[in-house]
């Protein structure tokens, strides 16, 4: 746990499922918040500017009101179709809405003529947000155009008539732009989030999956040496001296590998496993034939395949009634094999217990992270084969690694437990 004067881990927060603040350096992410508040500000702007050739038109107060109540309207209207969803939203309402702000941003014009224009900027803005491409874009252009026709009906001058053209052009594509980006920091920021939470459920398999390589193997090891050592203590008490360091040996390590799990540190030597297996086999009065053909492995590849070896001998000893076992481990072509048979294993065994475990399954994901795939078969006379295989250099392309984050992230299989 972190001292109160420390923020959590990066480890520790994915496994109490704490958000971390931002690290140092970290690009400084817009607000969802800050970009509605950009865009409201946007079309109140617009708004004003109406409200301001409308004032000075010198309308009667009754006009005025009206124009007002109007704007109100279109102003609600243009932050629904601005809002996060509006595409989203059945055809019968986006007509019904369209439709009303249309009559909004028309009508008035023979009221109030060009000095109402500007509004045909926020319809053709809606139009791009709500409507299809193919159709969005030609209707955004005939509200362009039709603003053509109020300051020609006006007498007013061309360079007046082509600037409320453009300047509707113009808005509607500013309206759009800033109800697009709006929407997108929404988005970026409820992707961010999933992310985090993705990352938390990864690290916690992890962990899990870890753990239950690394202990269930060393518990494994203990309560079976603990066995050894209460036959051997009344006849032969130096052996169980003898055994009693070795445990102690394994639960030092025990304890110093759930120390590296939690910060993500382990590391495995199929060599040095293979070592240990033997020890505890022939402690559990198996006979262990093994034969070693490896040279130089990729760290992962190593760790990979040493966990495998680890998991083959916790289930040897927790589901078959085994007196052979053999190793091997072979590397050629590039690609390393490892092979672990042993007998004793009863074919009609299935371990239904809700605690036993998915050691193989776990094993399947490590092989895949390694390019690598993992068989297990059951074969006559109650033998259990488990082959692993992986390259020896670990050279993957995207598309590998993509396909195996898209495998982790599903659930777990559950193992045979006939293993």
């Amino acid at each position: 746990m972190p001292r109160h004067d420390e923020r959590p881990t990066p480890q520790e927060a994915a496994m109490t499922g704490e958000a971390t603040s931002p690290p140092p350096g970290a690009p400084d992410l817009p607000a969802p918040r800050l970009a509605r508040i950009i865009l409201t500000f946007a079309l109140i702007s617009y708004l004003g500017i109406t409200v301001i050739n409308l004032v000075g038109a010198r309308l009667d107060s009754f006009s005025l009101v009206t124009s007002l109540i109007c704007l109100c309207l279109i102003f609600l209207l243009q932050l629904r179709h601005s809002g996060t969803g509006a595409r989203q939203a059945p055809a019968r309402h986006k007509a019904v809405t369209l439709g009303s702000q249309a009559l909004l941003t028309y009508l008035p014009i023979a009221v109030f003529h060009s000095q109402w224009g500007a509004m045909a900027g926020f319809l053709s803005g809606s139009l791009l947000l709500l409507l299809p491409g193919r159709v969005a874009w030609p209707a955004y252009g005939v509200v362009g155009l039709t603003m053509l026709i109020p300051p020609t009906l006006e007498g007013l001058s061309v360079q007046e008539t082509i600037y409320l053209c453009q300047s509707t052009l113009l808005t509607g594509l500013v309206v759009y732009g800033l109800s697009r980006m709006a929407a997108l920091v929404q988005a970026l920021h409820d992707t961010r989030g999933e992310l985090a939470g993705m990352a938390v459920t990864k690290e916690r398999l992890r962990f899990a999956r870890d753990l239950h390589d690394l202990l269930g193997y060393s518990l494994s090891a203990i309560t079976l040496k603990t066995e050894l050592i209460h036959r051997l203590i009344p006849t032969h008490p130096r052996r169980a001296m003898e055994e009693i360091s070795e445990v102690l040996t394994i639960s030092r390590q025990s304890l110093a590998d759930v120390r590296a799990v939690s910060s993500g540190l382990r590391s495995m030597s199929l060599v040095q496993e293979l070592h240990s297996a033997q020890s505890l086999l022939e402690a559990a009065d198996v006979e262990v034939q093994a034969e070693v053909r490896i040279a130089k492995l990729n760290q992962q590849v190593d760790t990979v395949l040493a966990a495998v070896l680890r998991e083959a001998v916790t289930n040897l000893l927790r589901h078959s009634r085994a007196g052979f076992c053999s190793i091997e481990a072979i590397q050629e072509a590039g690609w390393v094999r490892l092979s672990v048979s042993n007998d004793g294993v009863d074919p009609a065994y299935r371990d239904v217990s809700p605690h036993s475990g998915s050691g193989l399954g776990n094993l399947e994901a490590r092989l895949r992270t390694a390019s690598g795939k993992l068989t297990a078969t059951h074969g006559a006379g109650g033998t259990f084969h488990l082959v692993a295989e992986a390259p020896a250099s670990l050279v993957r392309k995207l598309a590998d690694l993509e396909a195996n984050e898209a495998q982790d992230a599903l659930p777990t299989p559950t193992k045979d437990p006939a293993a």
